[in-house]
């Protein structure tokens, strides 16, 4: 079973090529949404949250506003959030996989958007890096509800820059061209990997 890692930085589109890559019959596994339902439904990890993060469990779930607004101002808190959550999603993926291979799929995908920070490039046979002029990414991420330009610079820093993500990538898929364009780009990508 082929691995395709999918990553991208903030605003880029990686969501919109995972419905994508779905739509084409390749299973994505959405590493983002993996935390967002620990963090509802995982009660050792909001445990371990809360003793950590004070004040950011309410009604038994993780606040991710609270507590994004704590990791975006000290970084070395950002580092704690994710020695809990990375294992976690680790084992998630690996689930998944197995998951996949029991039922005979021949590609699947990682959405994983720190995937070149973490390592989990070196777990993939194939990677996508979905990009987009810088210019659309501001607006698509500026446009985004409670978001505000020092939390976007904050979250970009904390990101490898799109440049070098596109160095390291198999593949590369433009989003500023369209929704046409990216499918069409999708669909020419595998079929050169299957």
């Amino acid at each position: 079973m082929k691995i395709i890692g999918l990553t991208g930085s903030i605003g880029m589109g990686k969501s919109t090529i995972g419905g994508m890559l779905e739509r084409c019959g390749i299973r994505v596994h959405d590493s983002d949404q993996a935390v967002h339902d620990m963090f509802v439904y995982d009660r050792e990890l909001i445990d371990q949250i809360d003793q950590e993060f004070p004040n950011v469990v309410t009604s038994g779930r993780v606040d991710r506003k609270a507590l994004g607004k704590i990791v975006f101002k000290q970084p070395h808190k950002r580092h704690i959030l994710e020695a809990l959550t990375h294992p976690r999603v680790r084992q998630s993926q690996m689930q998944f996989l197995s998951d996949m291979r029991q039922l005979g799929y021949k590609a699947v995908a990682l959405d994983i958007p720190l995937l070149f920070e973490t390592g989990a490039d070196l777990r993939c046979d194939i990677v996508l890096v979905v990009s987009a002029p810088a210019h659309i990414q501001r607006r698509r991420v500026l446009s985004r509800p409670g978001m505000t330009r020092a939390k976007f610079h904050n979250i970009l820093t904390s990101q490898m820059p799109d440049h070098e993500k596109r160095q390291r990538a198999d593949f590369v898929i433009e989003t500023g061209l369209g929704f046409a364009h990216s499918l069409n780009a999708v669909r020419h990508i595998l079929r050169e990997i299957h």
